[in-house]
């Protein structure tokens, strides 16, 4: 993991699906937990999506407070 990968959670936009729009960062734990039960898609989102699942299944979202601080300005 790099902090480029944890800046796209904080950028980087649903591309499908019932949160389509919302940012990866910010997809509710049940959603991420249905991805990790059937399979994350392929590629990129892939990785960002179990990145996230991760992180919100540890309670390490304060991680990313940082970052959303700064992409707010």
């Amino acid at each position: 993991m790099n902090p480029e990968t944890l800046e796209l959670l904080v950028t980087r936009q649903m591309p499908f699906g019932k949160y389509q729009g919302r940012l990866i960062a910010d997809l509710p734990g049940h959603y991420l937990a249905w991805f990790a039960r059937q399979g994350f898609p392929k590629g990129e989102l892939g990785g960002l999506l179990a990145l996230m699942h991760e992180i919100d299944h540890n309670g390490l979202g304060d991680l990313l407070v940082p970052l959303r601080q700064k992409h707010r300005t």
